[in-house]
């Protein structure tokens, strides 16, 4: 292999990767796939149990995805954020046609990353109530910028202490009442007169797979609504099917105030992400000024994207078949576990599961090894598994799946 044909030492030599030191980066040049699958450069078949970094909900090789993108591409279309185009005006008109029902009338405000759309939704809210204060999960993830790791219960925040302030952090999931004893003495000792929004993840995501007991979201509704505090959800890692519902939100039948979304948006086929408000909202910045907004905001290839997606979960039934898939991948989780005393815990809804293990450093490192070498590709965290596939995986892949998770799990704590 000539120099100029070696990718990852060209890679290594020129490129920075993403959360980790650069001499642990593990490169895969991925050079094709077909639904939970894809192929890498050295011939290898892959499992994708974890929809890439949680967004490939579409997997790879959508044909519908590529001809749309293909075909946004060849308009060439170069656009002011000032633009109006069809795709534009679909993909709102989409996203509010999906979005709870609380949000339809409302409007939508495309950009491109689930961490944006979070950082737009704390200035949306701050811009209409005039308040500053933000509460959050001590136990959550918003995203990676500055502000919105200010307003994480995430460790990956340390180095950058104290990061944007107005944060306040709120100890939950989830108390036996669902959240909202615990919420009301947050509020009474912040004051809610000084408090914009509440922000929270339709299910905490990266953070442990962590999902409401039923009834949770009508109770923190109630509390936010009492005290006239804006609810932000933040549906970026669970929105679009990967719950069994078009948002986690839905499973209470609830609506926010400001729901944001990206990842399963796009399905990963480009970068974006959006806000939607409702009515109200919509019509404060009517009359005033949203002081928001960024070069490639609403970008041609994004808003096609986003029209692609949306419809091909609609016409191919995605949403509702997460849920069935949820049930059998419970199943298939709870039954590998019966027999593996160091899995501590099984928990998630839909197509969004993680495994709690008793683990060491030493064996999260080797079961990393392990898991690439039967070629499945999921994500770990400190003592976590995590099995999210696309919701396109059939059933033979997702029995497949779990089957080499376990076998890597016993190459681990079972060695012959």
């Amino acid at each position: 292999m000539s120099a100029a044909d070696d990718l990852a030492g060209r890679h290594r030599a020129n490129v920075l990767y993403t959360w980790t030191a650069q001499r642990d980066a593990v490169p895969m040049e991925i050079v094709s796939g077909r639904g939970a699958r894809f192929q890498t450069a050295d011939g290898a078949s892959w499992i994708d149990f974890g929809s890439m970094v949680w967004n490939a909900a579409l997997g790879h090789g959508h044909e519908g995805m590529k001809r749309a993108l293909v075909s946004a591409a060849e308009r060439g279309l170069v656009a002011l954020p000032s633009s109006v185009f069809a795709d534009k005006a679909r993909a709102a008109e989409l996203l509010l046609e999906v979005a709870p029902e609380g949000l339809r009338g409302g409007k939508a405000f495309l950009c491109l990353s689930g961490a944006e759309a979070n950082e737009n939704a704390v200035k949306m809210a701050r811009l209409a109530t005039g308040k500053r204060k933000i509460v959050y999960r001590s136990r959550s993830y918003h995203g990676a910028t500055l502000a919105m790791l200010s307003l994480s219960g995430d460790p990956r925040r340390a180095p950058f202490d104290p990061g944007l302030p107005g944060g306040v952090p709120w100890n939950d999931p989830y108390s036996a009442d669902p959240g909202a004893g615990d919420l009301e003495r947050v509020l009474a000792r912040e004051d809610p007169q000084t408090v914009a929004a509440v922000l929270l993840e339709g299910v905490v995501g990266a953070n442990g797979v962590y999902v409401p007991p039923p009834g949770y979201w009508k109770r923190v509704r109630e509390v936010c609504d009492r005290h006239r505090v804006l609810l932000i959800v933040d549906e970026v890692l669970s929105g679009f099917g990967r719950t069994g519902r078009w948002f986690a939100i839905d499973h209470d039948e609830v609506s926010p105030d400001i729901l944001t979304c990206a990842k399963g948006l796009t399905a990963g086929y480009a970068p974006g992400g959006a806000v939607v408000i409702g009515p109200a909202l919509a019509q404060h910045f009517e009359d005033h000024v949203l002081s928001c907004g960024l070069t490639a905001y609403a970008h041609p290839l994004t808003c096609a994207a986003i029209v692609a997606a949306i419809e091909a979960y609609r016409r191919e039934g995605l949403v509702e078949r997460a849920e069935r898939l949820g049930d059998e991948l419970e199943v298939q989780l709870r039954t590998l576990a019966e027999t593996r005393l160091y899995v501590r815990e099984v928990r998630g809804v839909g197509l969004l599961w993680a495994l709690e293990l008793d683990a060491r450093a030493a064996q999260t490192k080797q079961l990393a090894e392990e898991l690439r070498a039967r070629h499945l590709h999921l994500h770990k965290r400190d003592t976590m598994v995590f099995v999210a596939p696309p919701l396109v995986i059939d059933e033979a892949d997702l029995r497949a799946g779990v089957t080499a998770l376990g076998q890597a799990l016993d190459a681990v704590w079972s060695p012959r």
